[in-house]
């Protein structure tokens, strides 16, 4: 088996017969399989029933199931491009940052083999180099630059995570608060904890319709005041 990242790999072998497959096609019978039927089952043996061909086939291409899993990331990472430059730095983190949550979302599985495997195939290496090339010139150190671009990665990872949690709940975030009645009537006007009252009595952002937007949102601009906090005053 050869262990060499995939990326490092010639895609097709310099002699011997055309592949029948593409890792492109690869990557989009996985993506398949995990939208279909979950990360789990993105098996060697399934993405080969899935491409129409045998397990033993696959190899040629890949050398294990986390050859695909990298293929699958960055042929996600690749569906869009990074969003125009602006020359804002604020704006142009706040909109990758939106790309970033709408590709999890959209792909549920994406969030938990980018913490498990960080892929650097070339759409993610692109999405990495935009990034970094917005905080570039700004007077950061390239330590702050990287625990910058981290600090917004991980939030958007958490946000989609948790969005996702409550979109597969067999209870919708309503129905919970309505469930709780009179007990959450009790907690709202009791004494003992007095600030978490305050709180549900005086907060009206957890009662928004669009409440995972809107956390998103507001979260994301107190990310990067942080950030701004480490430019100096001209940021």
């Amino acid at each position: 088996m050869d262990d060499s990242v995939i990326w490092a790999r010639p895609e097709r072998r310099a002699r011997g017969p055309k592949p029948a497959h593409t890792r492109a096609e690869i990557a989009a019978a996985g993506i398949r399989v995990a939208t279909e039927e979950g990360l789990e089952a993105v098996t060697m043996r399934r993405v080969a029933a899935e491409l129409g061909t045998g397990t033993t086939s696959l190899y040629r291409y890949v050398a294990k199931k986390e050859d695909i899993h990298d293929l699958m990331v960055d042929a996600a990472l690749g569906e869009q491009p990074p969003p125009p430059s602006t020359g804002d730095w604020r704006a142009d983190l706040t909109a990758v940052a939106h790309q970033m949550r709408a590709g999890m979302l959209r792909h549920p599985w994406l969030g938990t083999l980018s913490v498990m495997r960080p892929s650097l195939g070339p759409n993610s290496l692109r999405w990495m180099e935009f990034t970094l090339s917005i905080l570039d010139g700004l007077g950061l150190t390239a330590d702050e630059m990287f625990i910058a671009t981290v600090t917004v990665t991980t939030y958007v990872l958490g946000s989609a995570v948790t969005e996702l949690a409550e979109r597969s709940a067999a209870t919708t975030r309503a129905q919970w608060m309505a469930a709780q009645g009179a007990y959450g009537d009790a907690l709202a006007t009791g004494d003992r904890y007095p600030v978490l009252a305050r709180i549900m009595v005086e907060a009206a952002l957890p009662h928004r319709e669009n409440l995972a937007e809107s956390l998103f949102v507001e979260g994301l601009s107190r990310v990067l005041d942080g950030v701004a906090g480490r430019l100096g005053a001209g940021a």
